[in-house]
């Protein structure tokens, strides 16, 4: 089985959120990145189908040169190659075009990705790479079983879950469920420095978005405690101040 995992860059989630440039522009001074959980689980998913000779993976992130310590990290933990699209990944359509455009025609069984990354978390990649290779993408997937040349996979809706059987090849948005995230053990960390990483430049993409400003949250207010012997006052605040009843 040939599978690409496509990985994303993101804040670690433990970092302080700043913005410079009269707020529009995110402030990278000092923060952390991580490989972003969902994909983690993408990844490790696809480690677990092809263990033990029964396929090859390769990982593909659309970033600057920075985040190669991540693409790095997802080779530590069991990818056999990657590429690194060499464009700042500016929206959700800039990534599809590009990640899409890499896989083209090189015959993936299974494209896996996360459901969403944790910065922006648009949920958008997965249907729109399907869309453009034109093939089945399911997103928010909770399991996935394979079996020769169909997949079983099972998904969230509200109220319940849908199972869908689908033939390959499929792009599939992971999320909790599908798979443990694993560490690198020192083995893959070695290893993981002269498997094979590919710098390859972008397409043009028209611009459809633009940032006009980011804004931080309002800071959380006072907490007011209430003691256990006196409901009436609750009632009385949730009534007077939060007017939730």
């Amino acid at each position: 089985m040939k599978i690409l995992v496509c990985i994303s860059n993101v804040p670690d989630t433990t970092s302080k959120i700043t913005f410079s440039n009269d707020n529009t522009i995110f402030n990278t001074t000092g923060v952390q990145f991580i490989v972003n959980p969902y994909d983690e689980i993408a990844l490790s998913k696809a480690i677990a189908l092809t263990e033990g000779g029964k396929g090859s993976i390769t990982v593909i992130n659309v970033g600057e040169a920075t985040t190669e310590p991540t693409i790095r990290k997802a080779l530590a933990t069991g990818a056999d190659n990657a590429v690194r699209v060499n464009a700042f990944p500016r929206d959700s359509w800039f990534v599809a075009k590009q990640i899409a455009h890499f896989a083209d025609g090189k015959d993936f069984d299974l494209i896996l990705l996360g459901r969403e990354s944790i910065d922006y978390n648009g949920n958008q990649v997965a249907s729109l790479v399907g869309e453009l290779l034109n093939i089945p993408s399911i997103s928010i997937a909770k399991k996935i079983d394979i079996t020769e040349n169909t997949a079983i996979v099972e998904r969230e809706i509200e109220g319940g879950k849908e199972i869908i059987n689908v033939s390959l090849p499929i792009i599939v948005g992971t999320a909790e469920g599908v798979a443990e995230p694993r560490i690198p053990n020192m083995r893959g960390i070695m290893s993981a420095r002269t498997k094979p990483l590919e710098v390859v430049e972008p397409i043009d993409v028209p611009l459809l978005v633009k940032v006009v400003q980011y804004e931080i949250p309002p800071s959380r207010g006072a907490v007011t405690l209430v003691d256990a012997s006196s409901p009436e006052k609750l009632v009385e605040l949730l009534h007077t101040q939060a007017r939730v009843i």
